[in-house]
């Protein structure tokens, strides 16, 4: 999906390539976006919520594995 067009002819930027662990997808990053979503009335994030979050991050961030193979 990098690359495609998605409206008005502009391309996506991501999902990134994923080539191993990267320091940038950190608790701080974690916390950011946390600290966003309670700014804009979302409630806290609780333990489970933290890894569903990083996960979701991670899966719009880079591609998958499989779908490098």
């Amino acid at each position: 999906m990098s690359g495609s067009a998605f409206r008005s002819g502009v391309e996506c930027s991501y999902p990134l390539p994923h080539a191993g662990p990267d320091a940038r997808l950190s608790d701080s990053l974690i916390n950011s976006v946390a600290a966003v979503l309670v700014g804009y009335g979302f409630p806290r994030l609780a333990a489970p919520d933290r890894a569903a979050l990083e996960t979701a991050l991670a899966a719009f961030l880079y591609n998958s594995q499989e779908s490098n193979t």
